[in-house]
Parts: structure tokens; sequence; C-alpha cells
């Protein structure tokens, strides 16, 4: 009688590499990560926005100077947060690894920092300042 005996490392092993299931509403780090690079991001994008009109004179009296510098800045934490998130995760979407949320936070980022250069682009060529609105002389 011959008896074969297997080892049962690999099977140990195999099963400990193995990820454990996520459901679709669990909140695991990587998903709240990804989640908030991408507010961080779409905060930058409406604040350029804002700043971008105000630079063209639409709306307000100031320049947008300052909420170019922030859309600027929330647009770059937003892509730096989500490329790195995008770097570690392990799995693709669903996995609970915050893939699709570093994805789009990498997304809003980048429309967050255009929109903020432009912003600071357009209210560094008009000149204007919050102290004398672009309708008002300096004759007058």
């Amino acid at each position: 009688m011959s008896v074969r005996h297997e080892p049962a490392a690999p099977a140990a092993a195999h099963d400990s590499v193995q990820s454990l299931a996520v459901d679709a509403y669990d909140l695991t780090a990587g998903r709240l990560v990804g989640t908030t690079g991408a507010l961080v991001a779409l905060v930058g994008v409406v604040v350029g926005g804002v700043a971008l009109a105000r630079s063209t004179g639409r709306i307000g009296n100031g320049n947008g100077k300052r909420g170019a510098l922030v859309a600027l800045v929330a647009g770059l934490i937003g892509m730096a947060v989500g490329a790195v998130n995008l770097a570690v995760a392990d799995g693709g979407p669903g996995t609970g690894n915050g893939v699709v949320g570093g994805a789009l936070a990498l997304l809003l980022g980048l429309i967050a920092s255009v929109l903020g250069g432009l912003a600071l682009v357009r209210s560094r060529r008009t000149g204007r300042t919050a102290d004398r609105p672009v309708h008002l002389r300096a004759s007058e």
C-alpha cells in the first residue's frame, strides 16, 4: 500500500493570500482615502469655477486670485491622494481598495488644477484688485 503525503503548507498559504469578501456598502480604509481625496478635489473644482468667473468679472468684485490658489492646492492634493491610492491598490473596482474614488480624485484634481491655473492667469492679466473694481476709474 502506497500512501501519498502532500504537504499542507501550499493550501494554507493559498487561503491566507485570498482577500476577504467586501460588501458594496462597507467602508474600508482604501475607500475612505479615495473618497476623501475625491471630495477635496471636488471642492477645488467648485472654488476654481467661482474663481474663474470672478477673474472674468462675471460675479463679485474681487479678482479671484485667492480662490485660484485654493483651487490649485486642492487640485494638487486631490491628484496626489488619488495617485497614491491607485498605486497601492491590490485589485480593481469593487475590491474595497478605493480604486474608483482614487481615479475620481485624480480626474477631479486635474480639473481643479486647470481651473485654478486659468483663473490665476486671468486674474494677473486683468490687473483687477478687490479695492478698485473695473467699472470705477481712478479719475472718478
